[in-house]
This record gives C-alpha cells, sequence and structure tokens, in this order.
C-alpha cells in the first residue's frame, strides 16, 4: 500500500481553507482531509500497524496552497504538439506539457478537418490514453465542429465546415464511444436534431462558432445545447439588424441559468471588465476556464501552426496569442491553467477559491466526473496540485502519482 502525506499546506477544500492542513493518499485515493499535521499509520502485516509516518511518503508543502487538480476541458495541444497531429507522441507530448502548469486531467480537442482525418484521431485516442503515463489524464474527446458556421469560423478550416449529417456522426459515435463534449452552432440546419441526440447518448452539446440569435440559442438550449463554448468569441453579442437590435448567444447564456460558459481566460481574448461581468452574472459555479491552447502553449514566440503539421494553418505567435498571418483574427490561445488562475485573480478580481473551482469542480460537474475528481474529499481521486501566491506550479500529483515536481 502506498501512502502519501502532503502537509504543511493551505489546503482548498470545498468548506473553505484549512491553513495548516493536511492531505492523505493511500493507492491513489484521498483518505484524509483535515486541519493540522496529522498522524498517518501504515498498515502491517499484523494489522497493528508501523510507526506514525514510517514508510509514509511526506511532501512538505511548505506554506502553498494545496488544490484538487485542474481539469481543461478545452485544449488543442502544446509543447510543439497538436492532438490534430494525429500520433500517440502528440497526445503524450500535450499531456505532458499541461501537467507541469498544474492539469491533471483533460478533453484533448480536435478542429474542423476531413473526415479521414478525423478518424485517424478517433483511433489514435484509445492507445494514446492507455500508454499515458507522463501526464494529464485524458477523460475522453471533445470534437469542435465541423458543424460550425461560415460567419464564426474564425481559425477553422473554411473548406470543411458543414451542416450536421446524421449518417456521419452516427458513424463517429459508432466508431468513438470516448467522446465526451461535442461544440456545434445550432441555427445549421439539422442542428437540434443533433442536440438532441448527444443529449441522449450523455455527450455534451456546446454551442460555438454560431451566428445564432437569442431565440435561436435559446432553442438550441431546449435541445440539448447546455454549454457555450468560449464565451464571447465567434458568437453574437447585442446585433444591430437595420433599425432593431437583437440579443445574440452571448445575452442568452447570461439569461438562462442553466447554461455552463467557457471563458479563455489569458488575458488577450477577453479583457478585464468581461471577465468580471461573466463571473458577476454566471458565478464559479457555472464558469469554467479553458486554455483553448494549440501547440504552442509553452513555447516562444514566432511562427507556429495551428492544427495538425500536415496541412495545419500557419500562424503567429505574439503579444501572448496565436494569430492568423494577418492579424486578422485570434488563432486559438497559447495559455497554460496557472495563467488562467492568475488573470482571473490579478486581473478580474476573482477570490482564489472561486478561480480555483472554475478548473476543478465546475468542469468536473459537466463533464460527470464529479463523483471522483474536482476537489479534494475523502474517496476522490489524489489528483492533487501545489502552487504559491503567485500561482507557479510546484507539484503535480496524479492519482496519487508525482508527474512534475518543482518544490
Amino acid at each position: 500500500m502506498r501512502v502519501v502525506k502532503i502537509h504543511n499546506g493551505r489546503v482548498l477544500t470545498p468548506g473553505g481553507v484549512l491553513p495548516r492542513g493536511t492531505v492523505v493518499v493511500r493507492d491513489g485515493v484521498i483518505d484524509a482531509v483535515a486541519e493540522g499535521d496529522l498522524e498517518v499509520v501504515e498498515a502491517g502485516a499484523g494489522g497493528g500497524g508501523e510507526r506514525a509516518d514510517e514508510g509514509v511518503v511526506l511532501i512538505d508543502a511548505g506554506g502553498r496552497y494545496v488544490a484538487p487538480g485542474l481539469i481543461d476541458i478545452h485544449v488543442h495541444g502544446g509543447g510543439g504538439h497538436d492532438f490534430m497531429d494525429g500520433t500517440v507522441e502528440a497526445f503524450l507530448g500535450v499531456a505532458a506539457l499541461h501537467a507541469r502548469y498544474g492539469v491533471t486531467a483533460m478533453l484533448p480537442t480536435t478542429l474542423t478537418c476531413p473526415a479521414e482525418k478525423l478518424f485517424q484521431i478517433l483511433e489514435i485516442y484509445p492507445a494514446a490514453a492507455r500508454a499515458n503515463d507522463v501526464g494529464a489524464q485524458f477523460l475522453g474527446l471533445h470534437l469542435e465542429g465541423p458543424y460550425l458556421a461560415m460567419g464564426q469560423r474564425g481559425a477553422q478550416d473554411v473548406r470543411y465546415l458543414r451542416n450536421p449529417d446524421r449518417k456521419e456522426y452516427l458513424e463517429i459515435l459508432a466508431r468513438c464511444p470516448d467522446i465526451r463534449r461535442w461544440s456545434a452552432a445550432p441555427e445549421l440546419e439539422g442542428a437540434l436534431e443533433f442536440g438532441r441526440f448527444l443529449r441522449e447518448r450523455g455527450v455534451v452539446a456546446s454551442f460555438a462558432h454560431t451566428d445564432a440569435l437569442y431565440d435561436e440559442t435559446l432553442e438550441g438550449f431546449r435541445n440539448g445545447y447546455t454549454l457555450a463554448t468560449h464565451l464571447y468569441s465567434c458568437m453574437n453579442g447585442v446585433t444591430r439588424r437595420g433599425i432593431h437590435r437583437y440579443a445574440g448567444a452571448v445575452e442568452c447564456a447570461y439569461l438562462v441559468p442553466e447554461i455552463d460558459v467557457e471563458l479563455i481566460a489569458d488575458g488577450v481574448h477577453l479583457p478585464a471588465p468581461l471577465l468580471r461581468l461573466a463571473y458577476q452574472i454566471k458565478g464559479s459555479e457555472r464558469t469554467v476556464l479553458v486554455t483553448d491552447a494549440m501547440r504552442a502553449a509553452g513555447m516562444g514566440e514566432g511562427e507556429s501552426v495551428l492544427g495538425g503539421l500536415d496541412g495545419g494553418m500557419p500562424v503567429i505567435v505574439e503579444d501572448g496569442v496565436a494569430k492568423l498571418p494577418d492579424r486578422s483574427a485570434f488563432a486559438g490561445s497559447v495559455a497554460t491553467a496557472d495563467r488562467l488562475i492568475r488573470t482571473m485573480v490579478s486581473e478580474a478580481g476573482v477570490p482564489l477559491a472561486e478561480a480555483v473551482r472554475m478548473m476543478t469542480a465546475t468542469p468536473a460537474r459537466i463533464i460527470g466526473v464529479d463523483g471522483s475528481k474536482g476537489s479534494l474529499e475523502v474517496g476522490k481521486d489524489a489528483d492533487i496540485v501545489l502552487f504559491d501566491d503567485q500561482i507557479r506550479i510546484g507539484l503535480t500529483m496524479i492519482g496519487g502519482r508525482v508527474v512534475y515536481e518543482n518544490l
């Protein structure tokens, strides 16, 4: 039995912060969370137990925060890799890079692409998930497209945008039962039937890259679309048509309490006032922070590629974000999870515990893993991260195993 004790830390729990708390892990599962320095006994062969803390791996948090592992439900790449590269090496490279920044679980995310390329990714996923012992755990796939609006395409490849095709998405889901969420534009022909189908299958339907106005978005919600993919980005807010103004997808996301929203809180995609507005309206319970990171995350500025190396889109990384070469639009984020939390705290004025919740308990609920992840509670997976007051990651633990350490 492997026992780990993390002590002398500020432990973030659902009930508040334990100023000098201890977290005990047994065989990859959280066994105890308490204030003070718990005495830990490792069971011996005779059942009487060994001397307290003997044989126990001790981790001194050194006054750092001890938090649940961060969960990124929208990420495309990092560390020079992209999931669209279609290799196990790329999957593992992305997972390892983001684990360095506190991510313990993620949804690998695809881009709009030819059907044969998508099928390649779907076939690679199970092998990559089995081989992944170096980084953030894969919790399933997130498909972004190809059912997206041309007018809100952003950096998505226009050659492959199309309306939902029942025969196609039935085949996709038959080939890959690991799809956990799918982003689409709800106003497209066939999109409402698609949303209902995803809901029946237990797949989270997200509205994204959409020209829908309020009423169309609301109809999408009624037919299964419960999450706003990167709120504000590639969707309408208040729109004027002729002499009249119309509410858009953004306003629908705000006005329907049951809709969850994603924020790319890198401080570039959205300015601080919009981050504060989203938090004040939706709260940490309905707001999830996502990196939407592409391959240049964790790398320097300069030229890069959005999507796979074999046919991806050239981009420029500058000013802390990726842009199309003509600088007409963002082309994905280069943010890491620690940066998102730091931005919400320092620029948007969100309390630390609430910002952390946006990358732990909230995404865990959205994708249905809150029974085992998302908070430091007895019986849950020992996915744990340590960080200091500047949100600099000191340690990342996944299932009780340390995958990154810089204490």
